[in-house]
């Protein structure tokens, strides 16, 4: 069991709730921002597209290859060391984004940033809930967090708009410093240090091989070399092999034997594929094609931070009363239509056309993130629900990189055709996981972690 942390005031908690929510902050808005800023890089800098999907993807790839790494490494050594130390590396590569002098120089300080925000998501929610002991209690500061991802995600163009017309598009980076030392204060004084009681296992090995399966992967399609895919497919093959045999692996796949789980880690792929091309494309589209400024541009994504705002506390409320298909066929609908329209956008396409097909598509994401995470973690052992959940945030941050690369891959109609397949994938995942079949697959994984470790395993 992990160490308690009870016996707090209702004010410290809430304090630490707001420091958790910051570093929350930062992180979120940080994969929405940046996006406002790649044509301004682009023209200060003169790089060329590849340049642009890797200042993305090496963020977000980065976080999918570390985020379950800095959460068993935070139960291992204390929560709050490995929070602090995680605030101090991101606003440290936040600061070197800033003074960058070149391109290749600013993905290197993204790397940085990155590491950062590996320790911050996954260990705050670690905090969250040894800190919020009460089921009431953690429920509603659970609720407090989603909101501070929707709110974040959808605010970040529009705050990236503002800072990029009035200080550059460095300022994107310096807006994290002031927040990282709040949250540094905060954490030194508030929150209580905590481990677990039975740290889980680091899987070294299984580590490496999720990282060259990724990155090769994401490499290949922006660098257009398809002969990188052989190594991504030995690696996977590789992966596989070592977790079926290791005692505590990088990524249990039993967990996979649950179609609703399967399900739900296909679903953030395609989703978040969804997301990372559009907010990739549609600044380039609005900055680069129509020439709006980065502060118009930033507004003209309130249609989306609206839908999302809007719909991801309804798609809750439907979550908890019809189960994960309607909101899934919703999303899935939603984001085809989105995807469709891009296909459509040219230089002189009406502005309220614009403005339906980015609502379309904040309601379409806005709609998906409950399911996703619903579907990880039910069914799972209580022990084991931590876990599937990074699984699920590892898939969120994989699909926002297949989307940015994909970019470079396709473009016009190729790229939105693929996507709206993707969409079309969520509806059919969403029908095909809510089967009996699926719900008696879900309910024997959980027997599954009851037996003992087989002979085989090291």
């Amino acid at each position: 069991m992990d160490t308690t942390v009870e016996g707090m005031s209702a004010r410290r908690k809430t304090i630490i709730l707001v420091t958790c929510c910051l570093s929350l902050l930062i992180s979120s808005m940080d994969s929405t921002i940046v996006n406002v800023a790649i044509p301004s890089i682009r023209l200060e800098m003169h790089a060329p597209l590849a340049r642009m999907q890797w200042i993305i993807d090496i963020y977000t790839l980065t976080l999918a290859s570390l985020l379950m790494l800095s959460g068993a490494t935070a139960d291992r050594f204390g929560r709050k060391r490995m929070f602090r130390i995680g605030l101090i590396i991101f606003a440290a590569g936040s600061l070197l984004c800033s003074l960058a002098p070149s391109v290749d120089v600013l993905i290197g300080a993204r790397f940085v940033q990155a590491i950062g925000g590996s320790m911050l998501n996954p260990i705050a929610m670690s905090i969250i809930t040894t800190v919020f002991t009460n089921r009431m209690e953690r429920a509603r500061a659970v609720g407090v967090w989603g909101a501070v991802v929707g709110i974040s995600t959808a605010l970040g163009p529009m705050v990236g708009g503002l800072l990029i017309d009035s200080l550059g598009w460095k300022s994107v980076f310096w807006i994290n410093l002031p927040i990282c030392a709040a949250a540094l204060v905060l954490t030194t004084i508030f929150v209580p240090e905590s481990k677990s009681g039975r740290a889980r296992g680091i899987d070294p090995v299984g580590q490496v091989l999720a990282i060259a399966v990724m990155f090769t992967l994401v490499f290949g399609l922006i660098e257009h070399k398809p002969a990188v895919f052989v190594v991504t497919a030995l690696a996977l093959a590789a992966f596989c092999y070592v977790e079926l045999r290791h005692r505590s692996p990088f990524i249990d796949l039993r967990f996979f034997r649950s179609v609703p789980f399967a399900s739900g880690t296909l679903v953030a792929v395609f989703s978040c594929a969804v997301l990372g091309a559009f907010l990739f494309s549609a600044s380039i589209y609005l900055q680069g094609t129509r020439h709006y400024t980065a502060v118009h541009t930033g507004l003209l994504y309130l249609p989306m931070a609206l839908g999302m705002l809007i719909c991801s506390p309804i798609s809750g409320r439907l979550v908890g009363r019809y189960g994960t298909r309607l909101p899934l066929i919703v999303a899935g609908t939603m984001e085809a239509l989105a995807t469709i329209g891009m296909t459509f956008l040219r230089a002189d396409t009406p502005i309220w056309v614009v403005a339906v097909i980015f609502a379309a598509f904040g309601i379409g994401f806005g709609t998906v993130n409950t399911p996703i995470t619903t579907a990880a973690v039910s069914g799972m052992p209580l022990d084991r629900a931590g876990a599937a959940s990074a699984v699920a945030s590892t898939s969120r941050q994989l699909g926002i990189s297949l989307g940015v690369a994909l970019c470079g891959l396709l473009s016009g109609a190729n790229l939105w055709s693929l996507l709206c397949v993707f969409s079309v994938g969520v509806i059919v995942l969403g029908i095909a996981a809510n089967t009996p079949w699926a719900e008696r697959s879900r309910d024997s994984v959980a027997h599954l972690f009851d037996e003992k470790v087989p002979q085989h395993a090291r």
